[in-house]
């Protein structure tokens, strides 16, 4: 598909350098957009009612009924419907198009995949119908299309990186005002790189929702017996640890996690902006400890990983990656050692499980983007 009257939009996955799991709990979190991304060719096709959606990365061609949205029993076809589903709530403009898509993201390795499909394809309708949404907007209707046509109840973390990326930055999120400011985050001598497990989850089977609702029962507990204003970040280990005895044991670690992650991305925050790379590292450390012991979200195979990073002075932190049950690790590594490490990591990995193991570096790039002859043009 091509054209004068064709636009092309790409949307990048994302990475989180630290402040997993607490987007939907009032916390921080310290993401970036990067380099791999979605790409999204769209036109209008003549007709006022009909869109045509075809992915390079799945079977099958999407045909949608502008006039009668619903959703599927199951499958990716439901992220796009949720958003075009929410965008006919906020405007009357969108008429027939034909849009082809193409990623570039490994799916379920943690980077978000479904945030960043969400994303640009509003982004691109927007663009295509000339509909006046914002950054704000997308970000929001792309995260309520994931909650009322996947079922999957997210924070609004991966969303907001995909759009809002800026290169060579990550963004400090405040995610319960939705206040963020741009981190330099340079790590020169040293180098992101993403090992993917190969393992796959899928989040709307209920163990995300469940440890959601664990948080919560929590939260509830606490505000009951101290008072306080319904949000994690007004509580403190020591109001958690005087009331262990009177909380679930699971209830009581998941609750715990979050409130020493927000600590956590404060710290991580001014750590980098110090550019001291190996206190930071080792709180990605202290969080892959978190969310494998204390929020069980992750899985034999990516303990094996962190472990495996741990034992090699090139690499100053490793943790687990995304919503879990597998998907990537994220590794901060000197440049030098990366291919060494990365040929020691896949060795070990295929002795142990059988499972062939990716690697690819990335680097904090720019958000949700039109491309137009070839340069970048912001919305």
């Amino acid at each position: 598909m091509g054209g004068e009257n064709s636009l092309t939009i790409v949307s990048p996955g994302r990475i989180n350098l630290i402040g997993e799991h607490v987007d939907y709990n009032d916390g921080f979190v310290l993401p970036a957009a990067i380099e791999q991304h979605i790409q999204f060719k769209i036109c209008k096709n003549g007709t006022s009612n009909k869109a045509i959606v075809r992915s390079k990365g799945f079977e099958g061609v999407l045909e949608i009924n502008l006039k009668a949205i619903t959703p599927r029993p199951a499958g990716w076809e439901n992220y796009l419907l949720g958003v075009i589903n929410e965008m006919q709530q906020l405007t009357d403009g969108i008429s027939g198009f034909d849009c082809e898509i193409q990623s570039f993201l490994p799916v379920g390795s943690g980077v978000s995949s479904s945030a960043a499909l969400e994303c640009g394809f509003a982004y691109a309708i927007n663009e295509l119908f000339d509909l006046g949404l914002d950054r704000w907007q997308i970000v929001k209707l792309s995260q309520r299309a994931e909650h009322n046509y996947v079922g999957t109840k997210c924070g609004i973390m991966d969303q907001f990186a995909s759009v809002m990326g800026k290169k060579g930055f990550a963004m400090l999120l405040d995610c319960k005002s939705l206040e963020f400011d741009y981190v330099p985050a340079n790590f020169d001598p040293y180098v992101l790189l993403l090992l993917n497990s190969n393992v796959t989850h899928d989040l709307a089977t209920g163990a995300y929702n469940k440890r959601r609702q664990q948080c919560e029962d929590g939260l509830s507990f606490l505000v009951s017996k101290y008072g306080i204003a319904p949000s994690f970040r007004n509580v403190t280990l020591d109001m958690l640890t005087d009331s262990k005895s009177q909380l679930d044991a699971t209830v009581f670690n998941r609750c715990s996690y979050v409130v020493e992650e927000i600590a956590r991305v404060q710290m991580a925050k001014t750590l980098l902006k110090e550019n001291k790379l190996k206190a930071f590292g080792e709180l990605m450390y202290k969080t892959h400890e978190g969310l494998s012991d204390k929020y069980e979200v992750s899985c034999k195979e990516l303990d094996f990983l962190v472990d495996l990073a741990k034992r090699e002075n090139a690499v100053l932190g490793s943790r687990i990656m995304g919503g879990g049950f597998g998907g990537c690790t994220i590794n901060l590594i000197h440049k030098d050692s990366v291919n060494l490490f990365i040929a020691k990591a896949a060795a070990a990995y295929k002795k142990e499980f059988g499972i062939e193991l990716n690697a690819f570096e990335t680097q904090p790039s720019n958000g949700t983007t039109l491309i137009k002859e070839n340069h970048e043009v912001g919305l």
